[in-house]
């Protein structure tokens, strides 16, 4: 459904030297330096799954999203985006795709929701029937029957990025790019925004891009990960299989029952080959290599008073940090 080969964005940036004659001398000649904000990324993804886009900020996301959907063009490479070629703008395509940017509104301010969603009916000529099946389905499971006719400046911002998404999906794309849907969110409204986003992909097989700050969208909907760093792509696969890359280790927590003295504890867990990361009765947390979690495990619950036991994966930030931290260091030696 989304192909890219071989995709780059560079732009050129006017470099200012400060001081007044600096300032001079740039009025007739000036320095530019290139900036690769995507620099020769790979991925293809299949119909109708959701993919997470993830890097930090400046790492050639949002800049990517723009390509895909035609807002920019390609300095080099090829894209293709369900058979057609994004920038090119064909009406065929622009019926077929959506965005939806957590920070940017198309919603009008000073009408209601509702209005907007008319305009959007005659821009994507959707058919009456077809408009109101679609708006019942989307009212329904958003539940925003009470704030239709409210403008738009009225709603709280939780209410806004619902009827944000209805706008982006009235036309029913099968391509959907989500550019932070859940940003500035409250718990209860991100869950909602995650419950809505599974249904809209399981009723209609939508294809699904995803970025988000929020590792708890991530987690919750994608099985499969794109990371990007400086616009190179360091890594596309499963979550679970980029924190084992990543993430060698495991975290045993133990709740002991009685005090036990730190040259027995610290003689238990050597002995497994762990490592005590935190020893503040009656919590110990140790890390060990994910082959030595069984054994280390039935070492301290035989040689240590242990009346609980959890064993975690690391946290998805660590690992995606982990994954930035290995790419800097690899393009510092290169």
């Amino acid at each position: 459904m989304i192909h890219v080969e071989g995709l780059s964005k560079i732009y050129r940036v006017h470099v200012r030297q400060p001081g007044f004659a600096a300032s001079m001398r740039s009025l007739f000649h000036r320095e530019y330096r290139e900036v690769r904000a995507v620099d020769g990324i790979n991925f293809h993804i299949p119909e109708g799954q959701i993919v997470g886009f993830l890097g930090p900020n400046g790492a050639g996301k949002t800049t990517t999203m723009k390509l895909l959907t035609g807002l920019l063009h390609p300095s080099s490479g090829r894209i293709e985006v369900g058979g057609f070629v994004p920038f090119r703008q064909q009406n065929a395509f622009k019926k077929r795709v959506s965005l939806v940017m957590g920070q940017k509104s198309q919603l009008i301010w000073d009408i209601p929701a509702s209005e907007t969603f008319l305009i959007h009916k005659e821009i994507y000529e959707i058919p009456e029937q077809a408009f109101k099946e679609r708006l019942d389905y989307f009212t329904e499971m958003l539940e925003l029957a009470h704030i239709m006719d409210k403008p738009v400046r009225q709603l709280s911002l939780g209410e806004r990025m619902k009827c944000e998404l209805v706008a982006a999906l009235l036309h029913r794309p099968d391509i959907v790019f989500l550019d932070e849907p859940t940003i500035g969110l409250d718990v209860n409204m991100q869950e909602a925004m995650r419950r809505f986003i599974q249904s809209y992909n399981r009723d209609y097989k939508a294809t699904i891009l995803l970025t988000s700050h929020y590792m708890a969208d991530v987690s919750a909907l994608c099985e499969r990960v794109l990371v990007i760093n400086d616009g190179k792509l360091i890594y596309d696969g499963a979550i679970s299989k980029m924190i084992d890359r990543f993430s060698p280790m495991k975290r045993i927590t133990l709740v002991l029952g009685a005090q036990a003295d730190i040259p027995a504890v610290e003689a238990a867990v050597a002995e497994g080959g762990g490592r005590i990361v935190v020893y503040d009765y009656p919590q110990l947390e140790v890390e060990v290599h994910r082959e030595d979690v069984t054994s280390l495990s039935a070492k301290l619950l035989t040689k240590l008073p242990v009346s609980d036991l959890t064993i975690e994966d690391p946290s998805l930030e660590s690992v995606i940090g982990l994954a930035y931290a290995e790419a800097g260091s690899q393009e510092a030696k290169g």
